[in-house]
């Protein structure tokens, strides 16, 4: 695939982590009016109503087994990763979630080593280890080091669930339906699987508190934008560049959410977190690039196995599909 058709797709993948790494805000804010599974109840509705106004036309599916697949990723990307991820948070610290969930690039290597039987390269290993030194130094700048076996534990299976999400997400790629038709059919069954946890959990939202601008405009940031917008533009970069070097932008959340803090928060960067942000980067570098041929020969196999290219059924840029797909 020549380098002009992939640009789009690292900016997509590019465009989601940025947004991802600025959601704790929001959430933080949210967080004093409701409970965590609210939250994401609500902001995946509103994701799922958005992609309905942008994407009105209905999703006919060539062959119904297509359903089990938009069923798997609505239950691992958008209901079991979110869930797990925020119960691991109720247990233990956050910065333990956050180094173990940016472990989900590696998980998602070696899902696709089990499946088609590709190593994972020296270059792409190394920049795990750099990037994960990075996200350490991060999220433990100034922290004891803190282990919880029950919260750290889901962390490692709301990083596996993304893995298998992303996976899927490749997949269902090939299919050859447009980017915002299957994002919306993932967030419906998503929503389904997490209506069962939500009863269990506990939903009782108070909506009146949505009457507050700023409360609103949190809630509606994360819906629209960060679940909506990403969700669609991470499955574009998944298209384009395949779900390794699409999931390997994770290592990039931590450092959005340091730089942010700074920006929006006003807190304090420290010369070990700017050594940390240093690091990461480098890591992302060079799992992308120094390891690129790798990644390339593992997507090959995976798109022969899977029945062909998928970069056919999108057009070289974001915004040629979104009308594609509002016209029907």
């Amino acid at each position: 695939m020549a380098d002009g058709s992939v640009t789009p797709g690292h900016m997509a993948a590019l465009f989601s982590v940025i947004v991802w790494g600025l959601t704790f805000v929001s959430t933080k804010a949210l967080l004093e009016d409701f409970e965590p599974v609210e939250i994401l109840v609500i902001r995946m509705t509103i994701g799922f109503l958005v992609l309905c106004v942008l994407c009105p036309r209905l999703l006919h599916v060539t062959d119904r087994r297509h359903e089990l697949w938009f069923a798997g990723a609505g239950l691992c990307g958008i209901c079991l990763y979110y869930l797990l991820e925020n119960i691991a948070l109720t247990y233990t610290m956050a910065s333990n979630v956050g180094v173990i969930v940016a472990v989900a690039p590696f998980f998602t290597a070696i899902l696709l080593r089990l499946i088609y039987g590709d190593g994972l390269g020296r270059g792409f290993v190394l920049g795990f280890v750099i990037a994960m030194a990075g996200i350490c130094i991060i999220m433990f700048n100034g922290q004891e080091l803190h282990v919880d076996p029950l919260g750290d534990t889901l962390a490692v299976l709301a990083a596996l669930v993304w893995a298998f999400y992303s996976v899927i997400l490749r997949k269902i790629g090939t299919f050859g339906y447009g980017t915002l038709q299957t994002t919306r059919r993932t967030f419906m069954y998503g929503i389904l699987f997490m209506l069962p946890a939500a009863a269990v959990l506990g939903f009782d939202p108070d909506l009146s508190v949505l009457a507050d601008p700023v409360t609103l405009g949190h809630m509606l940031f994360l819906g629209v934008v960060a679940s909506a917008l990403c969700f669609a533009s991470w499955g574009f970069a998944t298209r384009r560049l395949g779900a390794v070097e699409t999931s390997v932008y994770i290592y990039m959340i931590p450092v959005v959410t340091v730089v942010s803090s700074a920006i929006l928060i006003g807190e304090d960067i420290t010369p070990l977190a700017v050594v940390g942000t240093v690091m990461t980067l480098a890591g992302l570098i060079i799992s992308e690039f120094v390891g690129r041929e790798r990644l390339k020969a593992v997507e090959s196999r995976s798109r022969a196995a899977d029945g062909g290219d998928t970069a056919v059924h999108d057009t070289d840029t974001v915004p040629p599909r979104i009308q594609d797909d509002r016209r029907g």
